[in-house]
């Protein structure tokens, strides 16, 4: 499996203009490549191939006084650039066609020069290195001092490096992970549990632990609120505006990172607890739609659901998603008898038939597993005849379901 490393850059002055004119130059040359294409289809001609762009673009470009200024940066950098165009159009053909998987993608657009978050990648023929002291090598731009927060664990086939909106720095290592390094760190339990995610509570287990929701957006509010005043207070295309903006991204970018610390934390705690999770398979692009949709992204249930996936498939654990039509808040986990639906405000409710007083949540996170088969019915069955591995093609999925379900 294939997994990214994303760790702090801090470039001296120097390294960050060299750095604006790798990021500068990958730009031209991908609006290069897309209107060279775009010209193509408005004439009726045949899509120029890869080798024709890179001599074209590239090669013969550097000769030329306008683009001379392209061979001041490494020319792995350009070609990686032609590599996302063309990556970008096999993707738009494909969801044309259908064949892609996630939400319809439209035609590759130009990328402008006030994007704020800008990246380019550098491969194993690039020659880069990570040097005795730690630094990060790369060629045209030197060494680079890296925080380095854990340590790799073999060595990575490719480097991104990343300028967010915020105006940090990130290298961001591609890492392909060993197997039977994965197993001896976290050895075979019996645990089995179901999960009913929430906003009130993030998440209920089906051993009654309830994990409160930490609303990072909510609790930065009000600093929020005030850095986007300011901001709009700000003279367009001003200096003070560009530090109210960085301001503003700055913000965004703690309670982001919080959120993320968060996710792992929990999702790495009930992989290593459990040998099989089960979750229910939430609408998190219907319930966005709704009054409740600001607290919906502030949970990230489509994160950590996505973190649960791509870690049970590198463990060997066993991750199941049931439908999100399954009846969990309907039905008494003790007797099997579906209640009928229950408005929200509803959070203890009484089976009619066997009298059984139950937490909605609770519940719910007993019928998740059991309609995963992770666990037994009132009869003593299995309600799903073994246990599915989790796929292991991809360390998470993008796409999201479309309709809404009532909790």
């Amino acid at each position: 499996m294939q997994l990214r490393y994303s760790f702090r850059l801090y470039p001296d002055r120097g390294q960050r203009i060299a750095l604006a004119k790798a990021f500068g130059c990958a730009r031209v040359i991908f609006n290069d490549a897309v209107r060279a294409r775009e010209d193509a289809r408005k004439a009726g001609t045949a899509f120029p191939k890869a080798g024709e762009l890179s001599k074209t673009l590239i090669t013969q470009a550097k000769l030329t006084e306008a683009r001379s200024w392209l061979g001041e940066v490494s020319s792995v950098v350009l070609q990686q650039s032609l590599r996302d165009t063309e990556t970008a159009y096999r993707n738009f053909f494909a969801s044309l066609k259908g064949t892609r998987k996630g939400p319809k993608l439209g035609p590759p657009r130009f990328k402008s020069r006030k994007d704020t978050r800008q990246s380019i990648r550098f491969t194993a023929n690039a020659r880069w290195n990570i040097t005795d002291r730690g630094q990060l090598n790369l060629p045209k731009i030197g060494a680079v001092k890296v925080k380095w927060s854990r340590p790799l664990p073999t060595t990575p086939t490719s480097v991104t490096v990343i300028k967010d909106s915020a105006g940090r720095y990130f290298a961001s290592f591609v890492i392909d992970t060993d197997p039977h390094t994965d197993a001896e760190r976290m050895p075979n339990t019996d645990q089995t549990i179901g999960i009913d995610l929430g906003l009130t509570h993030f998440a209920v287990l089906s051993t009654g632990e309830k994990i409160t929701s930490p609303r990072f957006l909510r609790r930065a509010e009000k600093k929020l609120k005030k850095a986007q005043r300011g901001l709009s207070r700000k003279q367009k295309g001003s200096k003070n505006r560009e530090k109210a903006r960085l301001e503003v991204a700055r913000a965004h970018a703690k309670v982001t990172d919080a959120r993320h610390e968060f996710h792992h934390q929990l999702s790495t705690r009930l992989i290593s607890e459990n040998q099989g999770i089960a979750v229910e398979d939430l609408s998190v692009t219907g319930l966005a739609r709704t009054k409740l949709a600001k607290s919906v992204h502030d949970a990230g249930w489509s994160e950590f659901v996505n973190m649960l996936e791509y870690k049970a498939a590198r463990y060997g654990r066993t991750f199941i998603k049931i439908g999100r039509f399954e009846p969990t808040s309907q039905t008494c986990s003790t007797c099997g008898v579906k209640d009928g639906p229950k408005p929200l405000d509803v959070r203890e409710w009484t089976c009619a038939a066997c009298g059984t007083v139950h937490d909605r949540d609770h519940n719910a996170a007993l019928n998740v597993k059991t309609a995963a088969g992770l666990a037994v019915s009132a009869c003593g069955a299995s309600v799903r005849p073994g246990l599915v591995p989790a796929q292991r093609e991809k360390t998470g999925s993008h796409g999201f379901p479309t309709k809404a379900r009532a909790a």
